[in-house]
């Protein structure tokens, strides 16, 4: 039995940032006009593609719950702070979500492919890899950003 010219994707092919995800990045970094953007990979078009948009008055907890509970996602969060100067600052977070129930193919096609797709995205300032909520909880992002 031969398995070659068989269509199907590769687990292990890294998937590159759509311009539209790399744009939406850019909103979010640079105009303020997004809280989150979740992305997921697409693998008919080989690339990784915007899923969901957070609006700026989102808060972490909308963004939590709008992570799918049994598949892998990427995501980038823009986490507003005051300093203990009083100062207002904000750091962008990277966030590789990746659940203990999601599906084994999904979890390598995602491990694969972040490190191309975070290199895509510069100004990240943190990088977080979550298989469950308690990894990306709150307290974890106020603590790495202070």
């Amino acid at each position: 039995m031969s398995f070659r010219g068989l269509s199907r994707p590769n687990a292990s092919c890294a998937m590159a940032a759509a311009e539209h995800s790399k744009n939406t990045f850019m909103e979010l970094q640079r105009k303020k006009v997004h809280r989150y953007v979740i992305f997921r990979v697409d693998e008919k078009k080989k690339e990784v593609v915007v899923e969901k948009i957070g609006g700026p008055a989102e808060s972490y907890d909308d963004f939590v719950a709008a992570l799918p509970e049994n598949d892998c996602r990427y995501a980038v969060y823009d986490f507003d702070f005051v300093t203990s100067d009083n100062c207002q600052k904000s750091k962008i977070f990277f966030i590789a979500w990746s659940p203990s129930t999601s599906r084994i193919r999904a979890k390598m096609l995602y491990a694969t492919s972040k490190d191309q797709f975070r290199r895509e995205l510069d100004g990240i300032h943190y990088e977080i890899q979550a298989t469950d909520p308690t990894e990306m909880d709150l307290e974890v992002i106020k603590e790495r950003a202070h």
